[in-house]
């Protein structure tokens, strides 16, 4: 299923539910639409192997988050404390906001 790009944002707090992660959180440091990747926190560790260069004094592995495929994860909904689907209302000034599908909660801060 594919997931439209305004369900992930920035900062939001998901877990994986796919995939050799599955079952960690981590909040959304990156998005690439074009991919469909998130990059998350502490989620997805790859190494990567540096030469010394300007900014790094010392070559060596050096750990970094990898991305994941937007499929793979949910959002974490605050009230319910769980991963959740996401739904869509319509506020009373016309806006578009997220909210949670079992329990109503908006999704925005």
């Amino acid at each position: 299923m594919k997931r439209s790009w305004t369900q992930l944002k920035k900062n939001d707090v998901v877990m994986v539910v796919a995939g050799k992660e599955v079952g960690k959180s981590g909040k959304v440091l990156r998005l690439f639409p074009k991919s469909q990747r998130v990059i998350v926190e502490k989620v997805n560790m790859i190494k990567r192997h540096t030469k010394p260069s300007a900014q790094l004094r010392q070559g060596g592995i050096v750990e970094k988050e990898g991305g994941i495929h937007v499929s793979n994860l949910m959002i974490i909904c605050r009230r319910c404390n769980a991963p959740v689907r996401i739904g869509k209302k319509i506020m009373e000034d016309g806006s578009k906001t997220r909210v949670c599908r079992k329990c109503g909660e908006l999704l925005e801060k």
